[in-house]
C-alpha cells in the first residue's frame, strides 16, 4: 500500500514565502526514498511555479479545487483542463472548506472527481464529519454517505486511481486531534466500504488521515494499519515540520511487515 504526505496549503503565503517553501522541500527531496510519495497543494497563483521548481524531483504537484466542467462562462474558475495542461498531477476534491463555505455538494464533488480521473490527475477525495455528528454517535452514517454520494458512480478501476483523506470537520485547524484509535477505528471503516467493491480496489486506495497532524502527534497516527500517511495544513506551511512528518512517515513505512 502506498504512504502518502500531502500538504494543503489552503490560502496562505505570497510567491517570495511560496518559493522558498518550495525551494526548501526540493532540496531535501533526494531524501525522500521510494517508500513516501510527496504531494504539495499550493494557491492557484503558484502552481505553474511549483511545477517547474519540482521537474525532476519525485514531488507531485496538486491544485486545492477545480470545477466540473471542462470550460465555459464560469468567472474565477479553473478547469482540471487547466490544471493538466500546465502539469498538475493531482487535486484535493471536497474538502470539508468547500463543502461549508461554498456549499458543495456530494454529487458536485462527484462530478469534480470524475473531470479529474478523465484528465488522467489523481482527485484526493475528502470525507469527514462534524463534531456535532461525532458526538451524536452519526460519523460513521455520515462518511458512508459522502463516499457513496460522491464516489458511488464509478468503476473498480477508477475507483483504484482515488486517494481518499479522513478529515474530521472538528480537528480541522482547532489543535484538535483524533486520537489514534479514532483514526483507526474510521480508517477501517473507509477500508471496509472499498472493500465491498472488491479486494483490489480496498488495496490499492491509500487512506490519508488529515486534522491538526503535526510531527508531535503523527508517529502514533501513521503507525495505525489504515492509516496511510496524511493530508497536512498548517504543518505543511513550515518546512521543517512538513519534512519531519516524511521522516516519520518513512520510517513508520518501513516498520510494517
Amino acid at each position: 500500500m502506498r504512504t502518502i504526505v500531502a500538504g494543503n496549503w489552503k490560502m496562505n503565503t505570497d510567491r517570495v514565502s511560496a518559493a522558498a517553501l518550495i525551494d526548501a522541500l526540493v532540496k531535501e527531496s533526494a531524501s525522500f526514498g521510494a517508500e513516501v510519495e510527496v504531494i504539495i497543494a499550493p494557491p492557484f497563483p503558484f502552481l505553474g511555479m511549483a511545477v517547474e521548481k519540482c521537474a525532476g524531483t519525485t514531488i507531485r504537484v496538486a491544485a486545492q479545487n477545480c470545477h466540473e466542467a471542462e470550460k465555459g462562462a464560469y468567472t474565477g474558475e479553473v478547469s482540471a483542463t487547466m490544471l493538466r495542461s500546465i502539469g498538475v498531477q493531482a487535486c484535493i476534491a471536497g474538502h470539508s472548506e468547500r463543502r461549508q463555505y461554498f456549499s458543495e455538494s456530494d454529487a458536485r464533488i462527484g462530478e469534480k472527481v470524475a473531470a479529474l480521473l478523465a484528465l488522467g490527475l489523481t482527485p484526493i477525495f475528502c470525507c469527514g464529519e462534524k463534531k456535532e455528528e461525532r458526538e451524536s454517535g452519526r460519523h460513521f452514517d455520515v462518511v458512508t454517505e459522502q463516499m457513496k454520494g460522491a464516489l458511488g458512480r464509478f468503476s473498480n478501476a477508477e475507483l483504484e486511481r482515488v486517494i481518499i483523506a479522513y478529515e474530521p470537520v472538528w480537528a480541522i485547524g482547532t489543535g484538535l486531534t483524533a486520537s489514534n484509535e479514532q483514526a483507526q477505528e474510521m480508517h477501517a471503516h473507509i477500508r471496509a466500504l472499498l472493500h465491498t467493491h472488491g479486494a483490489s480496489v480496498a488495496d490499492h486506495v491509500p487512506i490519508l488521515y488529515g486534522g491538526s497532524c503535526n510531527p508531535s502527534n503523527a508517529e502514533g497516527l501513521f503507525a495505525q494499519t489504515d492509516v496511510n500517511g496524511g493530508l497536512i495544513g498548517g504543518a505543511s506551511l513550515v518546512a521543517e515540520h512538513f519534512l519531519e512528518l516524511v521522516r516519520i512517515a518513512s520510517d513508520s513505512k518501513a516498520s510494517r511487515p
